[in-house]
């Protein structure tokens, strides 16, 4: 902004001087020019005035009577009537701006008086000069003028950038900020306006947040301690009881689910990250899945190379495998394969099943859902889990529906979630 304000006020300066200055800088060049052509004619005249006193006196016109008349870059020179020189003085070249004046003497004879171009053109040059000059020093005092005005403009403007970069960062406690430019104050009363409008929000999602920890915390463990309990009972068998342990453990998962979706949903950081073996996680995921998808008729796979470690939270990991997954029984069609290989900067996680790959662009937008019964927020929540991971999810440009989970090998720090 500044740079503009600056080049928008010197070129208009510039303009301004050039549609003035040139065509001063040519009239005084002409009235200079004009002068000293009156000049030079008036100096011709009193040369024939002192050459026909000379010549009326009886005396010849010699070379050292013309030295007396000429001054510095002129020249003198008396001519016969048919044109031969008969005396001269001073020694000047010949240029396309010399000032030539003649006068005829009674007796028929020529003086000639030329004044040298480069004398017209300095004088010229000392007339022009000072145009110049004033016409620079306005445009410096222009450029001075432009850089504290551009300031003085641009400041009310950076305040709001940085109150802009405040609220990016979390800051909705922002001062009102004034100006004297209505527009400035303008863009920061709704800037104002929009820090508490958003401070407000975030308190009621953390609210929203802590009470649903709250709320479904205590029955999931409630539910733990009925199930843990039913596992020691005499009357329940030891297929009961597997079962049992089973989904303990889906419980337990689901309250660590439970868990990170709040905290991601506060802004707060991922677990740290530790050494996974993809091929046992992916390899786990799969066998559990695959129950659900027998009773379909369908299969759920896994395949990873040896050894296949990265370092990242499992836990998330763990909810974005879930969410493909299920996403290709409820959506797609034909088995699932969950595909691990390593691509050398990164971790690549591929879920693919049979189906046709969905054409809605926006299938990780939220509430964008292919049945009515759907929610459409499970891709959406992936694809916010992989950017917290440090990682991506996209649906890769297949036939059929392929979702590619890259993952980063060696994360340099945590990343914060949201």
């Amino acid at each position: 902004m500044r740079e503009r304000l600056i080049a928008a006020l010197v070129g208009l300066t510039i303009a301004v001087i050039t549609l003035f200055a040139v065509p001063r800088a040519y009239m005084v060049a002409d009235e200079v020019h004009s002068t000293v052509t009156r000049h030079t004619e008036h100096s011709a005249g009193l040369v024939a005035a002192v050459l026909t006193e000379r010549s009326r006196a009886g005396g010849a016109i010699s070379d050292a009577d013309l030295a007396g008349l000429v001054g510095a870059g002129e020249r003198l020179v008396h001519r016969d009537p048919d044109g031969a020189v008969l005396a001269t003085a001073g020694t000047i070249g010949d240029h396309a701006a010399d000032i030539v004046a003649t006068r005829t003497l009674p007796d028929g004879t020529v003086v000639e008086l030329t004044r040298t171009g480069p004398a017209v053109t300095d004088r010229i040059t000392d007339a022009v000069m000072p145009v110049v000059l004033l016409g620079l020093a306005l445009v410096g005092l222009a450029v001075v003028a432009a850089v504290v005005l551009s300031r003085r403009l641009a400041q009310p403007f950076q305040r709001l950038a940085d109150a802009a970069r405040q609220l990016g960062d979390g800051t909705f406690r922002l001062p009102r900020l004034d100006s004297s430019l209505p527009e400035a104050r303008a863009i920061g009363a709704a800037l104002h306006a929009s820090s508490r409008q958003l401070e407000a929000l975030l308190r009621r999602e953390r609210q929203f947040a802590a009470n649903a920890s709250h709320q479904l915390r205590t029955p999931l463990t409630a539910l733990r301690l009925e199930l843990e309990d039913l596992t020691y009972w005499p009357e329940t068998t030891p297929a009961a009881a597997e079962q049992l342990h089973r989904a303990l453990g889906e419980l337990d998962r689901l309250g660590s689910t439970v868990s990170e979706l709040l905290d991601l949903s506060r802004g707060r950081r991922l677990d740290r990250p530790v050494p996974v073996d993809l091929a046992l996680l992916t390899a786990e995921t799969a066998e559990r899945w695959n129950a659900q998808a027998g009773a379909e008729g369908r299969a759920v796979s896994a395949m990873a190379p040896q050894p296949a470690r990265a370092r990242t939270s499992p836990g998330p990991l763990q909810q974005i495998l879930d969410v493909l997954i299920h996403n290709a029984l409820v959506h797609g069609a034909g088995d699932v394969r969950v595909r691990t290989h390593d691509a050398g900067t990164h971790w690549a996680l591929a879920v693919q099943d049979e189906g046709p790959r969905p054409a809605d662009r926006r299938i990780f937008d939220r509430h964008v859902t292919t049945r009515a019964d759907g929610e459409g927020i499970g891709l959406a929540v992936a694809a916010e889990l992989a950017e917290a991971l440090g990682g991506s999810l996209t649906l890769e440009q297949t036939p059929t529906t392929t979702f590619l989970l890259r993952l980063p090998q060696h994360p340099a720090r945590v990343p914060a979630a949201g």
